[in-house]
Order: structure tokens, then sequence, then C-alpha cells
């Protein structure tokens, strides 16, 4: 097996800005769809227990259900990785609630779940994507040291 004796040659600055650039796209992207999905979903439930399709003629108290899904909205404009990160496991109640309703319920409320569910699985994939690749360009950028490596401080 032969190993170089040399270290790889470095990429070149332009490559290196290119895939920075496509990595802050990608990291965008996956952002705007989570605070989509997230916006979507609160919309959703409040229109879904007030107006679409309510438990009771005139609304019904379980539309209070949107309340906890307006706390993360703030960190997710503002672009916190906790929030992110707590978020794709608070949407599993959501997930849940619209699978046992899309299977309980009668139309078009059981419609209403099925989105939500969608909703909820979109909120997932983005805020798990996201924190993903703003690792990876963290990592990319030098931020993030490698497990196991000395810090800075040692």
């Amino acid at each position: 097996m032969n190993l170089p004796l040399y270290p790889p040659e470095p990429i070149s600055s332009d490559l290196h800005a290119a895939t920075m650039a496509h990595g802050l796209y990608q990291v965008n992207l996956s952002r705007w769809l989570a605070v989509g999905s997230l916006i979507s979903l609160i919309v959703l439930s409040v229109a879904w227990e007030l107006v679409l399709a309510p438990i009771k003629p005139g609304g019904s108290l379980l539309a209070l259900k949107a309340i906890p899904l307006c706390v993360p909205l703030a960190g997710l404009l503002k672009n916190r990785m906790y929030t992110y990160r707590w978020v794709s496991l608070l949407v599993w109640l959501y997930f849940t609630e619209g699978v046992v309703r899309a299977y309980s319920d009668r139309a078009p409320s059981n419609y209403y779940a099925f989105v939500e569910v969608l909703l909820c699985l979109t909120l997932f994939v983005a805020c798990a994507l996201h924190v993903r690749l703003r690792l990876r360009n963290a990592k990319a950028q030098g931020a993030v040291p490698e497990p196991g490596s000395p810090s800075k401080a040692d």
C-alpha cells in the first residue's frame, strides 16, 4: 500500500468558496422550509379547530394546541441551533395526533389530519437537515473540533 509522503494539495479557493456558498444555500433552504412548515402547522391547527372542521360548532378549545408551536417560532427565525433540535422532538406529538385523527375522524377532518402529518414530517426533515448542514459547514470552516482532539485551551 503506497501512501503519499506529502499532504494532498489544498482545495483551490474558488472551489472552496463555491462549495461554501452551496452549503449556505442549503442551510438557508432548510431554514426557510422549517419556518414555513411551522407557520403552516400553526395556521392549520387554528383554522382546523375554529373554522374548517371544528369538533363543536363555533370552534373548540382544541385550537389552543397551536400555542406550543408558537414558542419555537422566534428561535427558528433567530436561527438558534438549539431550537431546531428540540422542535424536531416536539413535532412528533403533533404527528401522533395527526395519525390518530386521520384514522379516527370523518371527512373533512381526516383530510386536515393527513395534511398535519405531512407538515410534521416536512418540519422534522427540515430541522434535522438544517442541524446536520450547519454542523457540516462549521466543521468545514474549522469551527467545530473533531471528537477527541485537544481544544485550544489545552
